[in-house]
Order: C-alpha cells, then structure tokens, then sequence
C-alpha cells in the first residue's frame, strides 16, 4: 500500500485493530506433506458455502461456523466430528485449523479473512474478495506477508474454456485488441430500507449476520442471498458477477489498473444498487500491446453490437474487438467473427495447462507450497478494479485513479466508498 494509507493506519482505523488480537498471531499451521488432509474450518454453511465444502470435502473438516443454526444443524449431521459455531471468531482460536473457507456475505469477506491470515491459515473467500478497495489491498498485502496459500473463488478461471480463449486471444488471431465489452443480464437491487422490524427468528444470530455492517433492524428480505442488493452488505450485480466476467479480459490482456472509471445508471438509491449498470474502463498500455477501454454492462443491457445486428445470438458474456476481427466468449463456448474469415481456423496448441480444479488447486498448494491462479495478489487487483465501477456511480463522477496511493484524483467524495465503515461497537466485543 502506498505510504499514505499504509498497514499501522488500517489497522488503527478499522476492525483489523481488534481482530489482530483475537487469535495469537504465531498460532501458524503446522507443516503438511503431500500426503496429508488438511484440516479446515468453513464459514458460511449454506447455498454458494455448499458448492465450496462439496470440493474440499475430500480433506478433514474440522470446524464449521454459521450465524444460521438451522443451517448450522445441516452441516453437523454432514460433518458430526467437526466442531460447531456460530461466531467465526471463537472459531479461530481453535489450534488445529489449517486452512479456512470463507463464503459469507461481502461485507465479513475481509474482517474473516484478516484473522484466518493474520493466525497463520491458508484461505479460500468467495469473489468479490472484499467489500472496499482498502480492503483488497490490505487481505493481499497481508497473504504475501504471512506467505499464506490464497484463491478466490472465481471458479470459472480453471474452465478449460477460459484457458483456450487466453491462448487464442494471446496468439494475436484477432489483431491488437483496443475495445472489450462484458454483460451480465444479473439484477441485484432493492427499494430502499424495509420500515418493517420483525423479531429476529430464533435460528438466526442478528448481530454475528450484521458483523462489522452499520447496525439495522433485522427483515427477512436481507437473509440469504438478496443482501446483495443493499450497499451495505454487497455492490448489487456487478460485485456479484463483475469477478466471472471481467477476470477473462483481465487474464488474456495482462490488465492491470485501470486509469480511470466512469459509470452510469439510472438515479442513484443512497442505500441499494441499481438495477442495471454501465461502467467505463480505461486502461493504459502493457508493453507492446496497446490501451484497452473495457466497458461493463449488467441489468438487461448490452453492447450496441447486438442492436446493431452485427453478433449472433448470446447470453452472458464477453467481446474482444480486434484489428482483424471479434472473438465473443462465455463460461463454456467461444466464437471467432466474422465467421466467413475464421473457416477452417485451427487454434494454437494449448500452453496453458488444463486445471485440477479450482479448490483442488488451492488444497494441493496449501499442502506443499505450489501456485494457484487466483491467489490474492491477482483477486486483489480484480477485485479493486471492480468495485471502483460502483465507487464511480455512487459518486456519480468519472474517477481519474491513482492506484498506487489509493485516490480517486480530484475526487475526495470517493473516499467514504473505498474505506470500510465498520461499526465501533461490534469491534468492541473483539478480544
């Protein structure tokens, strides 16, 4: 982090503070050979959190925690030896955790995986990997400092498909590539703060749910899955599928930071996410390959291309512009345009090596040191850039962004949106 905004600031400022204490910082993991399972804690038990224990199930699941005791009760009968909690944090100070798999809502991605890192465990979080930009650049720094095996589960990075279309992109077939579009018809939003102030159900802890969130009356329309919608707690469609879509770009034309983000949507909700988003990125050039203006869609709309007839029919998905044609990419498919100059085209033969599978990637690392393609360090980055799309449209300003010291130039409206806000009395009850 730049030296303006270094680590002692954001530990002084933030529930880092209190979380850095919670659990010994030399509490490391102990060594592991090829040979051994690692022993793992999962936070979060239900909906995306099942997909992830379904793939590291074949190691020791040691400990599971969840603020929803219905969905807790589930998870103890899958995993009777495993020890059961609600509060992740009392979780962690059990000494025979290895690794943790984090996949809780955003708003506790970070505070979760500060303390996995910071006592020494290996972590697998969920995309987007934080809520806040200050977040990313501070869970990144943190796994390289603690040398700790990390991977975002942007799952789709280890689809063959993905590999093929990198490959393809990289071995020039479409010229240099200066334009790049990504659409999701995904909608998360909401209608603003619900007045209704139901009891809290007797399954579900309140307070573990809000974490380091503002506090607010419990509604049922937050839990699960739809607090997506509320900025709160998430960023609406574009952190929720931004991670999938924008990694394949991000990927095959060695992106970095981009210069600056401009955003548009309809009137800004001070509390949810809108509807539908278009986002503007700017990137600078990489070497010998040029500048690149990514642009993101969500919420029905889509490249002019589609209105315009000139692609064929798609769902979500990817368009890189060339210089000697387009190439359209999804999660499983791909297609070279125009289809007439590509007959009879033959791919390069594969450099890119076919993954052993998202999590195995992760668990295999963990165990004897080998790289994963999603570590931090590369989610980080993609994580920032993203979320700077609905900094921009909460702002509602074009961003000039310096990257290295974390500012939005000429815009000190943007601060409030990329430094957590978490609520001092939850931090209190930490240590």
């Amino acid at each position: 982090m730049s030296k303006s905004y270094n680590r002692r600031e954001f530990l002084n400022t933030s529930i880092a503070a209190g979380l850095a204490v919670a659990v010994p910082a030399n509490a490391y993991a102990k060594p592991q050979s090829a040979n051994d399972k690692l022993n793992i804690a999962v936070i979060g038990t239900a909906n995306q959190a099942r997909f992830s224990i379904a793939n590291v199930q074949s190691q020791n699941i040691v400990a599971v925690c969840d603020i929803d005791e219905n969905y807790l009760a589930v998870a103890q009968k899958d995993f009777p030896a495993a020890m059961a909690f609600t509060d992740y944090r009392k979780m962690l100070e059990l000494k025979n955790i290895d690794a943790v798999v984090i996949a809780t809502p955003d708003h506790a991605h970070a505070p979760a995986t500060i303390l996995a890192l910071d006592s020494g465990r290996h972590v697998y979080c969920e995309k987007p990997l934080t809520h806040t930009l200050y977040e990313a650049r501070q869970v990144a720094e943190l796994a390289r400092k603690k040398k700790r095996v990390t991977q975002m589960g942007t799952q789709i990075h280890a689809g063959d498909n993905y590999r093929r279309v990198v490959e393809i992109i990289q071995s020039g077939a479409i010229g240099d590539i200066k334009e790049v579009h990504c659409w999701v018809g995904t909608t998360w939003s909401g209608k603003g703060r619900p007045v209704e102030t139901p009891p809290v159900p007797a399954n579900m802890h309140w307070d573990l749910w809000l974490n380091v969130a503002p506090d607010r009356p419990y509604n049922p329309t937050y839990h699960p899955a739809r607090w997506r919608g509320w900025w709160d707690f998430g960023g609406g469609a574009m952190s929720d599928m931004a991670c999938h879509h924008m990694d394949l770009p991000t990927w095959a034309l060695d992106l970095q930071y981009p210069t600056s983000v401009e955003a548009e949507g309809p009137e800004l909700n001070a509390e949810c996410a809108p509807e539908w988003l278009i986002v503007h990125y700017e990137y600078p050039s990489r070497g010998k390959l040029p500048p690149v203006k990514l642009t993101w869609y969500n919420g029905g709309k889509r490249p002019s291309y589609f209105a315009e007839g000139k692609l064929p029919n798609w769902g979500d998905g990817t368009l890189f512009v060339g210089s000697k044609g387009m190439m359209l990419a999804g999660y499983g498919n791909y297609k070279l345009l125009p289809e007439t100059d590509f007959a009879g085209y033959v791919p390069p033969a594969p450099t890119i090596a076919n993954s052993i599978g998202h999590h195995a990637e992760w668990i295999e690392a963990c165990k004897h040191g080998g790289p994963t393609t999603c570590n931090f360090d590369y989610s980080g980055r993609l994580t920032e850039t993203v979320l700077l799309g609905n900094v921009s449209f909460r702002t509602g300003k074009k961003i000039e962004w310096d990257h290295k010291k974390m500012r939005a130039k000429g815009c000190p409206e943007a601060d409030v949106f990329l430094k957590p806000n978490y609520r001092k009395e939850w931090v209190n009850k930490i240590g």
